[in-house]
């Protein structure tokens, strides 16, 4: 943090430096410019005066300074302080032209006698030749060039601020890092109250997070205790009475049965705690794939049809093969759980429809029945381990009671979501949504 300060703000103060360097130097340079056409303006002015008073005499006894150039109405030169006669007619040059039809003239171009970039001023004189002055545009970047020093100030400046930056970003951050997080209220830095309070709240729904946490594992771990145990009591019950020989006759074959039912029980509770495990520790780990769900939920019915049929449940598949990417085995599960509770819990006669539809970049798969319902205090709390509406009707139909905790699970590893309509006397319609990309 204190790098990204020292960072940040470094670079705005270079920022600032470099935009006033800038146009330091271009007002500099504009004000060199403005100074060097005004001397050379005024240089025509006595140039012009010493031309009138001594003729081209004068011309001759100036010192070698700036170039001057004597040309006549039509252009042609009567006099070049730096190159010998004759030079080429000058009337088409644009500070000769302006000097010749409004008085002066002045510009910068490339001379043709040089070759260098030279600046130029023309005046027009009251016998109506021209003189013209001319200095290259080197000399007066020299002349710009004498607020070199300047740049040593801004070097130093640079240096200044980058310690001024450095000890900014320290005096920003050491408060932070003072702060006693066991005990913030302690604070001294009136500035850093926000932050304390916003500490103080993550701090409490940290430690809420970590009670709820707690608790449920403690709920999980006794339920499990319960339900391991209620299977096992039966099986070891029946096992002690039949090799004890109280069990006689046909009660063997009844109390063999009663022991495959709970051990079976016991096996699928086992298997359902094993799958939560695995995603509450997000340990499923397959790589995703492209799963049709109309297809998918057709494998689903048709391996629970046999057992909808015992019972006179209709099973009705509608909508359209619609496609989500994720963990085939997993989206399977979920399927079959929905599915699966749709008919244990539905009234004989009764019916399930699974549609598959989509909408947007949503995919829908919803799966209703015409089952014994639940009532609404109890549909917030269906997707909870071991939750059951009617505990003695789920023992008799072998339900784990930890379907509807798989599907909520499964949705969140896929980033779905779920959603339950529900009455009681009239059946169960949950949806799970899942994003088609």
């Amino acid at each position: 943090m204190t790098k990204t300060i020292f960072r940040n703000t470094f670079l705005v103060g270079v920022s600032v430096l470099l935009l006033c360097a800038v146009l330091f130097f271009g007002m500099q340079y504009t004000r060199t410019k403005d100074e060097t056409y005004q001397a050379l303006k005024q240089e025509a002015v006595y140039v012009e005066q010493g031309l009138l008073d001594g003729g081209s005499t004068y011309l001759q006894k100036l010192g070698n300074g700036n170039r001057i150039t004597w040309i006549d109405e039509s252009g042609e030169v009567l006099y070049d302080s730096d190159f010998p006669l004759p030079l080429a007619n000058e009337k088409d040059y644009p500070e000769v032209a302006a000097a010749l039809e409004k008085g002066e003239g002045k510009g910068i171009r490339t001379s043709e006698s040089s070759g260098e970039s030279t600046m130029y001023y023309a005046r027009r004189c009251k016998d109506g030749t021209v003189i013209r002055l001319s200095r290259p545009i080197s000399a007066v970047r020299e002349a710009f060039l004498a607020v070199r020093p300047f740049v040593w100030v801004l070097v130093l400046v640079l240096v200044i601020s980058g310690v001024l930056s450095f000890r900014i970003a320290k005096q920003i951050v050491n408060p932070i890092n003072d702060i006693d997080l066991d005990h913030p209220e302690t604070n001294k830095y009136p500035e850093l109250k926000p932050l304390i309070e916003k500490i103080e709240e993550q701090k409490i729904t940290i430690q809420e997070e970590v009670a709820a946490r707690e608790q449920m594992r403690r709920e999980f771990s006794a339920n499990v205790s319960h339900e391991l145990k209620t299977p096992l009591t039966s099986i070891s019950g029946f096992a002690e009475l039949m090799s004890e020989g109280v069990v006689t006759g046909d009660k063997v074959q009844e109390f063999s049965r009663d022991i495959y039912k709970e051990s079976q029980r016991l096996i699928a509770l086992v298997d359902d705690i094993i799958k939560l495990s695995r995603l509450d520790e997000d340990a499923v780990q397959p790589e995703w794939e492209n799963v049709d769900l109309y297809a998918l939920s057709a494998d689903v019915l048709d391996s629970l049809r046999p057992v909808a049929e015992k019972q006179g449940i209709k099973l009705k598949l509608t909508g359209s093969p619609n496609t989500v990417s994720g963990v085939y085995q997993l989206i399977n599960e979920m399927v079959y759980n929905l599915c699966d509770n749709a008919v244990k819990y539905n009234t004989p006669g009764g019916k399930v429809t699974v549609d598959v539809s989509s909408k947007g970049d949503e995919v829908f798969l919803s799966v209703a029945d015409t089952g014994i319902g639940i009532p609404p205090e109890h549909q917030k709390r269906v997707f909870e381990r071991f939750y059951r509406v009617d505990k003695s009707h789920s023992k008799e139909i072998g339900g784990t009671g930890l379907g509807l905790s798989i599907v909520k699970h499964g949705a969140q590893h896929h980033g779905a979501k779920v959603t339950m309509e529900s009455e009681p006397g009239l059946g169960t319609k949950i949806t799970v949504i899942f994003k088609k990309k």
